[in-house]
């Protein structure tokens, strides 16, 4: 009975961390999108954009100042770059770790 509410739980981390991650992929290309256009600073949506990636991209542009090419700022496709990084690691292995779970038991792997 544990073992089921751990696999369960393992999977539902993972699927609820995979949704989170390809809705902050879309917010960055949501914000990179209207980077290209001279929208309204104060629209909510714009607001709630940038508040949601600048931050992350300004720590990208700190840490690697190479990212900017001759104004080009590639920043966005680094972090959509680790952001999938996170997900083939982390998910895939919250996945593998659950479906391990289901295969051999939960006692099978502690012991």
């Amino acid at each position: 009975m544990g073992d089921v509410v751990l696999r369960q739980l393992t999977v539902a981390i993972a699927s609820t961390l995979a949704t989170l991650l390809a809705l902050y992929r879309w917010i960055v290309i949501g914000s990179v999108l209207l980077s290209w256009v001279n929208p309204d600073p104060y629209n909510p949506i714009v607001r709630f954009l940038r508040g949601a990636t600048e931050p992350v991209l300004y720590q990208v542009r700190r840490r690697l100042p190479f990212v900017v090419l001759s104004g080009v700022d590639l920043s966005p496709i680094v972090v959509i770059v680790g952001l999938e990084i996170i997900r083939l690691v982390l998910v895939e292995s919250l996945y593998e770790l659950a479906s391990r779970l289901a295969a051999s038991g939960f006692g099978s792997l502690v012991g």
